[in-house]
C-alpha cells in the first residue's frame, strides 16, 4: 500500500490481483485549490471588462493594459524638511517640476495670443490703406513700406485688444459618460442581484438647472507646492524618499492624479479647509505643502483611518500635534457634518471602487463577497456626502469632488444626484467649474478623457500612467 502525490489511496493485493482507487480530500491551501480559487481582484477584472467595456469601447482595451501595468508617481516635496536640497537632487534625477512646465505653457500660449493680434492688427491696417480710393503715392509707399517691415516696434505703444482670446471649445462638455446605465446583473458567488435596481435614483432627468461655467483664471500652482514627475513614457522610478537633519522624510509618493483635487482648490492664505474623507493623509499632506491654509481639518468615519492620517504626518512634519487648531482631526460621518460657514474650501475624496487598487491587491478589496452590498451603496453613500459639503460650504466657497473610479455612476453620475437634493431641499445656488481650459497646460503631463459633463478624468494611459481620477470643482454663489 502507498500514497500517491494526487491524494489518491491505491491498496493492492497481490493475491487477488484487485487495485480499490478511494478520494482523498485535498486542504483549502493546497497548490491545487489556490489556482482555482477566484480572488477578488479577478471579480474586478471580471466586472470591469463587462461594465467598463461597454462604456468605453475600444479605448477600454488601453484602458486595462495600462491598469495591470505598474503606474507612475509624483513627488511631493516636504517643505518641513531639506526642501531646496531635496528639490535639486530630483532634478538631477531627470525630474521635472510641474510648475516650472505650466508656466512654460502659459507663456508659450501668451506670446503665441499676442502674436495672433499684432497679426490681426497688420491684416486690419494694410486692408485700409489697400481700399483707399484716394491713394497717393506717399500713401503707396507706406503700403510698400508696411508690407515689408515689421509692425512690432510701431505697435509697442499701441492699445492691445486684451479681449480677442481664442473661443473654447463650443458644446464640448455635451452628452458623455453620464448617461450610460449600469451592467444589469451583478455576478454574485450563487445568484443573479439585479445591479440596475440600485442605482434607479440615477436617471436621464432636465427637470432642474445646472449652471456650467468655464473656469477663466489659469492654473495656479502654489509657489511653496513643489511636485516632480519624470517626463511622458519614462517610468524611471522615485528612490525611497531619505530623512534629513530634522528627521523627516524628504518628499511624499503618490498617484499623479491625487494632486489635482489640491490645484483644482485654488487655494488662497488664510483658508480654512476640511478634508472630508482624508484618510490615508496624502492630498491633506500636500494641501499642507501649500503654506496657505489658516486651517486644516481631517476628518474621517474610523479610527483606524484617523490612525493613518497621524502616521503620514509624523513622518513629514515632526511637530504637527502642537499646531493646535491650525491642523486639527475629528472622526465623523462625513453625511452628518453640521459645520454651516465655517470653511470656504471643502474636499470631498470619496470611499470608491478605487479601480486601480481593486486589481492589484486583494487586501481590503471592495469587490469580496462579503463586500458586495457595500459597493452596491457606494453612489448613494457618495452623494449623501457631497451632498453634506455643499451644505457646508460658505458662500463663495469651493468644493472639490473626487474618486479613483472610472465609472461614470460614481462620477457624473454622484455629482447631477447632489446637485439635484441641493436644488429640492435648498436655496443655494451652486455652479459647476468646467476645468477644461484651466487643465489644459497639464495635457503634455496627463491623459485627460473627453465627453464629461461636469468634472475631469485622468485616464490610466501606458506612457502616461496615472489614474483614474475624477474630479469636479463645484462653487457656492448663494
Amino acid at each position: 500500500m502507498f500514497r500517491t502525490n494526487t491524494a489518491a489511496l491505491i491498496s493492492h493485493s497481490l493475491c487477488h490481483k484487485h487495485v480499490q482507487l478511494v478520494h482523498v480530500r485535498t486542504k483549502k491551501t493546497h497548490w491545487s485549490s489556490i489556482k482555482k480559487r477566484i480572488h477578488p481582484k479577478d471579480k474586478a477584472l471580471e466586472h470591469f471588462d463587462d461594465f467598463y467595456g461597454s462604456v468605453y469601447g475600444r479605448r477600454w482595451r488601453s484602458i486595462r493594459l495600462a491598469l495591470l501595468s505598474p503606474h507612475k508617481y509624483i513627488a511631493v516635496v516636504n517643505n518641513f524638511g531639506d526642501s531646496e536640497k531635496v528639490s535639486q537632487q530630483l532634478e538631477w534625477l531627470g525630474a521635472m517640476n510641474v510648475r516650472k512646465v505650466v508656466e512654460a505653457h502659459l507663456l508659450k500660449a501668451k506670446e503665441s495670443t499676442n502674436e495672433k493680434n499684432i497679426h490681426e492688427l497688420d491684416k486690419k491696417l494694410k486692408k485700409l490703406l489697400l481700399t483707399d480710393d484716394n491713394k497717393s503715392d506717399t500713401k503707396k509707399e507706406n503700403v510698400e513700406y508696411v508690407e515689408k517691415a515689421s509692425l512690432h516696434e510701431s505697435l509697442l505703444e499701441a492699445e492691445h485688444d486684451e479681449s480677442r482670446l481664442i473661443d473654447p471649445e463650443a458644446n464640448s462638455n455635451i452628452g458623455g459618460l453620464y448617461q450610460f446605465i449600469p451592467a444589469t446583473e451583478l455576478h454574485g458567488k450563487s445568484d443573479w442581484i439585479p445591479e440596475s435596481q440600485h442605482y434607479q435614483y440615477y436617471e436621464e432627468n432636465s427637470d432642474f438647472p445646472i449652471n456650467i461655467l468655464n473656469e477663466e483664471s489659469p492654473l495656479n500652482i502654489p509657489s511653496h507646492l513643489q511636485v516632480f514627475t519624470f517626463d511622458r513614457g519614462d517610468f524611471t522610478p522615485f528612490p525611497h524618499p531619505k530623512t534629513g537633519p530634522t528627521k523627516v522624510s524628504g518628499y511624499y509618493l503618490m498617484d499623479g492624479g491625487s494632486i489635482l483635487p489640491v490645484f483644482a482648490l485654488d487655494l488662497k492664505l488664510g483658508d480654512r479647509v476640511l478634508d472630508m474623507c482624508s484618510a490615508p493623509g496624502g492630498k491633506a499632506l500636500a494641501t499642507l505643502q501649500t503654506l496657505l491654509p489658516e486651517s486644516l481639518v481631517c476628518n474621517d468615519i474610523q479610527e483606524s483611518r484617523i490612525k493613518k492620517i497621524h502616521n503620514v504626518m509624523s513622518e513629514y512634519i515632526s511637530d504637527y500635534q502642537s499646531w493646535g487648531s491650525r491642523l486639527m482631526f475629528t472622526q465623523m460621518n462625513a453625511r452628518s457634518i453640521n459645520e454651516p460657514d465655517v470653511y470656504n474650501k471643502i474636499l470631498v475624496d470619496v470611499p470608491c471602487t478605487n479601480d486601480r487598487h481593486s486589481l492589484e491587491n486583494n487586501e481590503n478589496n471592495m469587490f469580496k463577497p462579503t463586500r458586495a452590498k457595500e459597493r452596491l451603496q457606494l453612489p448613494e453613500i457618495q452623494a449623501d456626502i457631497l451632498k453634506s459639503a455643499l451644505m457646508n460650504i460658505a458662500v463663495g466657497g469651493t468644493v472639490v469632488y473626487s474618486t479613483c473610479s472610472l465609472s461614470p455612476i460614481q462620477n457624473d453620475g454622484v455629482v447631477k444626484m447632489a446637485l439635484k437634493k441641493i436644488w429640492e431641499e435648498t436655496n443655494h445656488q451652486i455652479i459647476v467649474k468646467d476645468l477644461t481650459n484651466q487643465f489644459r497646460p497639464l495635457k503634455s503631463l496627463y491623459s485627460f478623457s473627453k465627453g464629461l459633463k461636469f468634472g475631469q478624468m485622468v485616464m490610466p494611459f501606458l506612457p502616461l500612467n496615472y489614474g483614474p481620477l475624477y474630479l469636479c470643482k463645484l462653487v457656492r454663489v448663494k
